[in-house]
Order: C-alpha cells, then sequence, then structure tokens
C-alpha cells in the first residue's frame, strides 16, 4: 500500500512540490497501480512462451564484404577545404 509519506518521499527525490491535494491525488494514483499490478501477477501464464516480438520475425543476415574500398585521396576529395592530409573546419569557439 502506498503512503503519503512514499509519496513525499519519491517527491523529494524528484524536487517536486506537492500541494496536499497532489499528495492525496498521487497516492490514489499509485495505488490503483499497485493494484493492477497484483491483478496481473494472479494471471497463470504457466503455458505461455516467453516472447521479444509480436509477430514471428527472424533477423535476416548477410555477410559484411568489402564491395568498393575508397583511397584517402577519394574521401578527401568530397570535402571543401583539406589541409595536411585532414578536413579543415571553421574554428569553434
Amino acid at each position: 500500500m502506498i503512503t503519503i509519506k512514499d509519496v513525499e518521499h519519491v517527491a523529494k527525490l524528484a524536487r517536486l512540490e506537492l500541494t496536499e491535494e497532489e499528495k492525496e491525488l498521487y497516492t490514489k494514483q499509485l495505488g490503483d497501480v499497485l493494484k493492477y499490478v497484483d491483478q496481473m501477477n494472479e494471471v497463470d501464464t504457466t503455458n505461455v512462451k516467453p516472447m521479444t516480438q509480436v509477430i514471428d520475425f527472424v533477423n535476416v543476415m548477410r555477410e559484411d564484404k568489402v564491395v568498393y574500398e575508397q583511397t584517402k585521396e577519394e574521401l578527401m576529395a568530397n570535402g571543401p577545404e583539406v589541409e595536411d592530409g585532414f578536413f579543415k573546419v571553421p574554428k569553434i569557439g
């Protein structure tokens, strides 16, 4: 059961200032959430297989092969400005 003290503690950790009305509201709402979780824990899942995907999906992998390897000169040709073998960029200051 969630108490107002629990809500105050969480609010303090989150650095939130709550009114008395908000504390009461959040105490009820968090209590309702925990009741719902307890209700879900009562469901018999003995014959239910764990799943990671909703649909039966298999990741298709291919071998990672280099088809065309660019030279440094080809890559550097893409830069707007090159100096001493490096891309030259504006100074950030």
